[in-house]
């Protein structure tokens, strides 16, 4: 099972990255698998900890992919890291093996500390329909492009059915993207990750 968070990591020098994350559920593990080249990897390479951050602030997921990545945080409370402000609930892990892979290496990590923050009261269909966005908007540049804008087609109403405020302003950061993806084929982007 793929759980869909904000995950925050930190090297040795006190920078923090902070990246949409898929995080796998294990029976025995948690485990990150970032795609070559990342900040993420880097950082856990560097500082072999993490913090999945559980969080129905959809503005967090489309505004790191689009290049929106000062949120707020706070240090954890076990490990070397930092707690996104917008959690509702964290787990803070460490780092137990890593199986590499010259294009996705799996981190396999231990929780060492979790924590409630608030109550969740369930997603509303634009919510979903931003986190879908997002994960195609981070694959821009392996899907056909016909793809994504017919899956985004679709998604949009819900959006239009269902959104508050911050689910629109998601929603029109992931847009705006995309047509800047569209106006500048062929240009490299710097996307994050959301596995």
């Amino acid at each position: 099972m793929i759980h869909e968070t904000i995950l925050t990591t930190m090297n040795t020098e006190g920078d923090v990255h902070i990246a949409p994350f898929g995080i796998t559920v294990g029976e025995d593990s948690l485990v990150i698998a970032p795609f070559r080249p990342s900040h993420t990897l880097d950082n856990i390479l560097d500082n072999p900890h993490a913090v999945i951050n559980y969080t129905d602030d959809v503005q967090v997921f489309a505004g790191c992919l689009t290049h929106r990545r000062h949120w707020e945080t706070r240090p954890a409370v076990e490990v070397p890291g930092v707690i996104l402000c917008q959690a509702l609930a964290h787990t803070e892990v460490r780092v137990t093996k890593i199986n590499d892979d010259k294009q996705r290496p799996h981190l396999h990590c231990k929780p060492v500390y979790d924590e409630m923050h608030a109550p969740f009261q369930g997603f509303n269909r634009a919510q979903g329909a931003v986190i879908e966005a997002a994960i195609l908007i981070s694959r821009l540049e392996i899907l056909p492009l016909e793809d994504v804008e017919n899956e985004i087609a679709y998604l949009s109403t819900a959006v239009e059915k269902t959104a508050g405020p911050k689910e629109l302003k998601a929603w029109e950061w992931l847009m705006e993207y995309l047509e800047e993806f569209k106006a500048h084929p062929g240009e490299s982007s710097q996307f994050g990750s959301m596995k």
